[in-house]
């Protein structure tokens, strides 16, 4: 598999510390406000990673935080008199409702920032031990003109820095150098009641040294990825790599990969524009979630994507195209075997689409790929109808492939009365008890329902689609 490492600034063959196993954070929320519609553009560069990662058989961990203290959070919680934990709670259940609408798969940790403050403060400690750090009043700041690798991530060199560029987000007179970065900022009468107390006074952490604390607490202080959107690569990955080298002396992590922007209708999504959209904002004007997020998915993750009205209908009509041929696959019917051309078309599929993918994520060429096959075996159908063996085969092979693509699949309801039928059928089968097993296979036919038997599970299948059935 060859991805392209920021770093580098090439494709390299992706080889990850441990064979086998991959260890991977990636830049969640500010939990302010609701997620817009471009950083779902970079969750599901993401989910397209850790569920090709997953396909290619990697063992994957990986952790994504949540960033609920921040001068956003604390404004906002200040404004409207209440605790930090009200504004911040429900913007991360909107987060995660969010993520399950457009099926991104949910990450081993989530990691509040609120949760780890102490990790945070033993990483700041460790930084001011090695001379790395200083204190001016009650803020610690990193010093960067001692870091000598800084800007090997982003291509910024430190000769070259105006000061109108900015390393943090905040600005204070007390550093010894506008290039400087805040670990720790001192409490102050703005703060209210939100603050911790620390060997270098009260206060709260710097959202850049948020990161590197948490992903080392739980990926270790080397790890394979980190990603994110491009936007986030300097300063805030740039300082990351600052801080965690400097305080261990390991290279924290082997590669970089980031994500485009999203444009709205070739525009800059902006608030002022009118044009900024959260996935909720995109539902109510009647957009599909499975149309949301073909479009999200199938443009290449370092390309610029535009959204826009017009590929939501371009990606319905793909989809129905796509939905063609699993109808097609539901309803074969008939005894037989999978006939060679159509055998090797599948298999020409699944080995062209695993080829793309492994090709920094080549998505465009996968649907490609599938867009072909699904014409290949409508000129097939033009000469012999599908057989029940065939359907079977292409339902396994859409199966396949939809564990990185998460959007060929529906979910389909199944009667009740059919679902029990089945779960007692499978009881009947593990008891041996096969006359009565055979009875109610034979009761759902007549209703239109076909069972398919395979390693400990069923398999419903009728006109509207199938489902898989297990006890």
């Amino acid at each position: 598999m060859r991805i392209y490492d920021t770093r580098q600034r090439r494709k390299v063959e992706f080889e990850p510390i441990k064979p086998g196993i991959v260890k991977l954070y990636t830049c969640g929320p500010t939990v302010y406000a609701d997620a817009h519609i471009g950083n779902m553009r970079t969750y599901m560069f993401e989910d397209l990673l850790r569920r090709t990662l997953i396909y290619f058989g990697y063992e994957v961990t990986q952790v994504m935080n949540l960033t609920d203290i921040d001068d956003k959070t604390i404004r906002q919680a200040r404004l409207n008199k209440v605790p930090l934990k009200e504004i911040t709670d429900p913007i991360i259940e909107g987060f995660f409702s969010d993520l399950d609408t457009l099926k991104i798969q949910r990450a081993e940790y989530y990691t509040p920032a609120t949760e780890h403050i102490g990790d945070m403060i033993r990483l700041i400690q460790t930084l001011l031990d090695k001379g790395y750090a200083y204190q001016a009043d009650n803020n610690v700041y990193f010093s960067v003109e001692k870091f000598s690798e800084y800007g090997k991530l982003s291509g910024m060199r430190l000769d070259r820095l105006a000061r109108g560029v900015r390393i943090d987000a905040d600005e204070y007179d007390d550093k010894e150098s506008f290039r400087d970065f805040a670990l720790w900022k001192g409490w102050d009468e703005d703060d209210g009641d939100i603050g911790w107390e620390a060997p270098f006074g009260k206060g709260r952490p710097g959202w850049h040294i948020e990161c590197s604390a948490m992903s080392m607490k739980y990926l270790g202080e080397e790890f394979d990825l980190h990603t994110g959107g491009i936007d986030n690569k300097f300063p805030h990955h740039e300082n990351e790599i600052a801080q965690s080298v400097a305080a261990t002396g390991k290279g924290f992590v082997r590669y970089w990969m980031h994500s485009a922007h999203l444009k709205i209708n070739e525009e800059k999504m902006s608030k002022s524009m009118q044009n900024f959209f959260t996935l909720r904002d995109l539902l109510e004007m009647g957009h599909p979630a499975r149309a949301i997020r073909y479009v999200l998915l199938t443009t290449h993750y370092r390309q610029t994507l535009s959204f826009s009205d017009e590929a939501v209908d371009s990606a319905i009509a793909s989809l129905e195209r796509l939905d063609t041929l699993h109808r097609s696959a539901n309803s074969a019917t008939g005894e037989g075997e999978v006939r060679n051309d159509l055998q090797q078309a599948i298999n020409n599929t699944r080995e062209k689409f695993s080829e793309s993918l492994a090709d920094d994520l080549g998505i465009a060429g996968s649907m490609a790929v599938l867009f072909d096959f699904v014409s290949a075996v409508h000129r097939m159908e033009q000469d012999f109808s599908l057989n029940g063996s065939e359907g079977t085969a292409i339902r396994q092979l859409w199966q396949n492939v939809d564990q990185v693509l998460g959007l060929l699949i529906t979910e389909v309801d199944l009667p009740s009365e059919i679902e029990d039928a089945v779960r007692c059928r499978i009881r009947m089968r593990d008891e041996r008890n096969f006359a009565e097993s055979d009875r109610i296979r034979d009761e759902v036919a007549l209703k239109g329902y076909q069972l398919e038997d395979s390693k400990g599970e069923t398999v419903v299948v009728w006109g509207q689609g199938h489902k898989i059935v297990t006890l």
